[in-house]
């Protein structure tokens, strides 16, 4: 669900169309040189270390759908659910601050305990 349009979300879900559907490098254009990015491991700063995080998740995904969407000037909302290699269903939400058409903050949260029990199936 998105209702309306702003300059947040209009960036947010280009970038989250772009890393979706598998345009990982399209997505970081819309990142910004200085993100900082809060992700359940911990704070993360500039673009390398986003691309650290993000693009090993990039290269499992099989799908994202979405679920909801909202923003306005300087802050939008996703949440979504995705399909990765390893587990068919793991949610997720993004906050993200746009200045400037690029994001500046993005605090991603999602479930991880679909990937934990993943990696405990494949450990026995």
């Amino acid at each position: 669900m998105t209702i309306g349009t702003s300059p947040a979300l209009d960036t947010a879900l280009a970038y989250h169309h772009a890393w979706t559907t598998g345009d990982f490098e399209r997505a970081m254009t819309y990142i910004a040189d200085d993100i900082v990015c809060d992700t359940p491991a911990g704070r993360i700063h500039g673009t390398e270390a986003f691309r650290g995080f993000m693009g090993p998740f990039v290269q499992i995904l099989v799908k994202a759908s979405p679920i909801a969407a909202f923003g306005d000037e300087t802050t939008a909302l996703l949440m979504y659910d995705t399909e990765t290699v390893p587990v068919s269903s793991a949610p997720g939400a993004e906050c993200l601050t746009v200045h400037d058409g690029r994001i500046s903050h993005l605090r991603i949260i999602f479930d991880r305990a679909p990937f934990d029990a993943a990696q405990a199936r494949a450990a026995s």
